[in-house]
């Protein structure tokens, strides 16, 4: 049985700094991107890389209003609501806007309306990582962020995690935090927070004997 290491929770001020400079980082990563990258597929489904960053935008520009007329329009489905709001924000400026727009939030601590300090740092992990992977390039979050995101996520009942995770043990081997009971699935941090919200691609970097019924449970 592997040790159960400190709780990775982040304080709100590494919180909001982590959020400042992930958003940062990005902006960095994608600054250079060409047409063609900008349309490659991300890992999030129904989205390329430009509308992951129209997705970013949002977070800190979209108020109560704005959400509430689209979830009227998405008929109150959540996953359509995103898809249209991130759409709409693409549609609407450049993608030279879109970059400009996600450094210069870097210093604000708004969040979507009803959500937590970790949602928009958990989102720009995970979704660094969607637009990241699928174009080749390396983009690391500190590894207690990472940490921090996966604990975050591998309980969180909106995200579908504890679904995703019923009967199986998950062990990180960068920081050595586990969670759950069953066979095991082990294996970096970042690989099991891309597993643990939905994305296959997280998968081939893990083993152990609960990896069949993790990948069955996606």
């Amino acid at each position: 049985m592997d040790p159960t290491p400190a709780d990775p929770t982040l304080d709100r001020d590494s919180i909001d700094a982590a959020v400042g400079a992930e958003r940062l980082a990005l902006a960095d990563l994608v600054a250079g991107l060409d047409d063609r990258q900008w349309a490659t597929p991300s890992l999030c489904s129904a989205w390329t890389v430009r509308d992951v960053l129209a997705h970013l935008c949002g977070t800190t520009r979209d108020g109560l209003g704005t959400i509430l007329v689209a979830a009227v329009r998405a008929r109150g489905s959540f996953d359509r609501m995103e898809v249209d709001r991130a759409a709409r924000r693409a549609a609407a400026h450049s993608t030279a806007d879109l970059v400009a727009m996600l450094r210069e939030s870097a210093g604000s601590q708004r969040r979507t309306p009803g959500s937590s300090p970790m949602d928009p740092l958990m989102d720009l992990v995970i979704h660094g990582q969607d637009i990241a992977r699928p174009l080749g390039l390396d983009h690391a979050s500190p590894p207690a962020v990472v940490t921090a995101s996966l604990a975050f996520v591998a309980t969180n009942r909106f995200m579908g995690a504890p679904r995703r995770l019923r009967g199986v043990r998950i062990v990180a081997s960068d920081s050595g935090w586990s969670h759950g009971h069953g066979p095991t699935v082990r294996g970096p941090d970042l690989d099991l927070l891309l597993a643990v919200s939905g994305r296959p691609a997280g998968l081939t970097a893990l083993s152990g004997p609960g990896l069949s019924r993790l990948a069955a449970q996606l």
